[in-house]
């Protein structure tokens, strides 16, 4: 978009009308029009992309940095229970520790530009057995694959 208004701009210094500016770029005739103004009060740096900052952080960049050394840490060593860290509880650390309320749908791009991306684990049954099922695949699997290929059983009771 900087790009059309600065070769908008650059037609319109080159003395081309703005009817025929806005033909040439594709957009409106009062497009042209503000550009043009813009242009003329201050000068081509007018037209170029201006960064949205938006609301400045309340934790400073070492405190984030704190924030990512305690995430690294693990949940459980900064008091929670499990060591799943959630949206919820990041916001109730930082207001631990900082006294600083996030609402915890806010966190998700600071925590990202820290490296932290957001993981779902695999649901698991919680009956779950992980020394049954290797005990099984190392005794029990093999013996499976190839007895169904010798006697062509596909059958795996029996």
């Amino acid at each position: 978009m900087e790009e059309r208004r600065l070769f908008a701009a650059a037609l319109l210094k080159s003395g081309w009308r703005p009817i025929d500016v806005a033909d040439e770029c594709g957009v409106s005739r009062g497009a042209v029009s503000q550009w043009g103004k813009a242009l003329a009060l201050g000068g081509s740096r007018s037209l170029r992309r201006k960064p949205h900052k938006g609301r400045p952080s309340r934790l400073s960049s070492s405190q984030w940095k704190q924030v990512a050394r305690v995430l690294k840490a693990g949940a459980s060593r900064a008091g929670f229970p499990t060591e799943r860290w959630t949206l919820p509880r990041i916001a109730r650390l930082i207001e631990r520790r900082w006294g600083v309320r996030y609402h915890p749908r806010s966190l998700s791009r600071p925590l990202h530009r820290l490296g932290f991306s957001a993981h779902r684990p695999r649901p698991q049954a919680r009956e779950r057995d992980d020394v049954l099922i290797e005990a099984w695949v190392k005794r029990d699997w093999p013996r499976i694959k190839r007895g169904s290929k010798k006697r062509g059983d596909d059958c795996l009771l029996g």
